[in-house]
């Protein structure tokens, strides 16, 4: 492969007018929950939220003009697909898009604002290959490849490149990998500006596809991962050797981690970010000791996310907090029951969100029934205060599905 940092420097001067040069930044707060001096980059920021911005538009302007005339063809979850789609559009070049069914429809929206022709197909990104080579073979379209193409590598470079010259006393990388596109070119910029920085790799669980292909061992990515941006299942030809020659370690998290990350990103940073974008963060947070005391470099590559699949990753984590909890409390079936529990929730400090009085769908006896009720605590400590109060009143509490959040094992 003959991208070097050279490649990357003109892809920097190609696409400095149209692309947002993206700010970083240092976090005291996540430096202190991570024991790492974090530093962030925020590529949520493009006009696309993604910095795939870069990789694609320096690519089209590759493009000859008879190329141009007859359009572009993409195969993409989504931040890729939105890339092409804007930069298409300014250039005035017609956009194919082909994405799998499971893509976000934020995703799928957007693109299509960018004035592409999206057309959905099949389960993975694999099984859209097909159309995606018929449809550009029949047209006569030219392939903007998401990650395996040298203006695409060197094009991702320029962000790595921005970062590490803006703060070159950062001494580690922490970034996702999909194909190996962004982290390929960030690690040929990285070393280039300071040859000891350390890059590392981050996978999510389910597509281990790097780490296998590193490793000699089969494939098995598979699954519905909240990272669907770097859900890929074989790494790039040309992505492979530069990873294994430039970054040191890859390393695995699973969903819980990444969706931790995501919400930390909003409770604490006020950003956005998408689960792919988030993996970086998730990494510090599974393998503390791996970068204690470092000073590490975080990319925010992405925050191109499903607003209801956002919700419900907020959601999942204050209940993984205990300040969402759902309880099971056996009362008497008499009047006044039910006014005496909220009454007592009430005087603890507990906010009521729902409740279900079950009579006839338990074991219990006929004369009892079973309250679930789901509350909104402080913390954990409180919602334990909480539990407390209810059985110092002689009621018998079960925490449903929260023992993390109880205390219990």
């Amino acid at each position: 492969m003959t991208v070097d940092f050279a490649a990357i420097e003109a892809a920097a001067d190609a696409i400095r007018d149209a692309v947002v040069r993206t700010p970083s930044a240092y976090s005291r707060t996540l430096s202190a929950i991570t024991g790492a001096e974090v530093w962030l980059k925020f590529e949520n920021l493009q006009f696309t939220a993604s910095f795939k911005d870069r990789g694609a538009l320096n690519r089209m302007l590759t493009l000859t003009p008879e190329q141009r005339s007859r359009g572009v063809i993409a195969l993409s979850a989504g931040n890729h697909a939105q890339g092409v789609a804007y930069h298409a559009e300014r250039l005035g070049i017609p956009a194919t898009i082909v994405m799998p069914f499971f893509t976000p429809f934020a995703k799928v929206r957007q693109t299509r604002a960018f004035g592409a022709r999206v057309l959905l197909e099949g389960e993975t990104l694999a099984e859209c290959q097909g159309l995606v080579d018929r449809l550009g073979e029949k047209e006569g379209l030219t392939l903007i490849h998401p990650y395996d193409d040298e203006k695409i590598i060197a094009g991702q470079g320029t962000c790595a490149l921005e970062f590490v010259s803006d703060h070159k006393d950062i001494d580690i990388l922490a970034l996702p990998i999909g194909g190996g596109g962004f982290i390929a070119g960030s690690a040929i910029a990285a070393k280039a500006l300071k040859p000891d920085i350390e890059v590392v790799g981050v996978e999510a669980s389910l597509y281990p596809s790097m780490y296998q292909a590193l490793h000699a061992l089969k494939p098995s990515a598979a699954g519905q991962t909240i990272a669907e941006g770097i859900a890929v299942k074989y790494p790039g030809k040309l992505t492979l050797p530069v990873v294994r020659d430039l970054v040191s370690e890859i390393l695995l998290v699973d969903e819980s981690d990444i969706e931790h990350a995501m919400a930390l990103f909003i409770e604490i940073e006020k950003t956005v970010s998408e689960g792919a974008g988030a993996t970086g963060l998730a990494a510090l947070l599974a393998y503390p000791d791996r970068f204690a005391g470092r000073k590490v470099g975080l990319v925010v590559t992405g925050g191109n996310v499903d607003s209801r699949l956002l919700a419900s990753v907020l959601m999942r984590e204050q209940v993984r907090q205990g300040r969402v909890v759902r309880l099971r409390i056996k009362i008497p079936d008499t009047p006044g029951t039910l006014a005496r529990i909220t009454g007592l929730l009430a005087n603890a400090g507990g906010n009521v969100i729902d409740v279900y009085h079950n009579r006839l769908f338990s074991d219990v006896s006929a004369k009892h029934a079973n309250l679930d009720l789901v509350i909104e605590t402080r913390d954990r400590q409180h919602m334990r205060d909480i539990i407390q109060a209810i059985e110092s009143a002689s009621f018998i509490v079960s925490v449903l599905d929260n023992q993390q959040a109880s205390g219990e094992e």
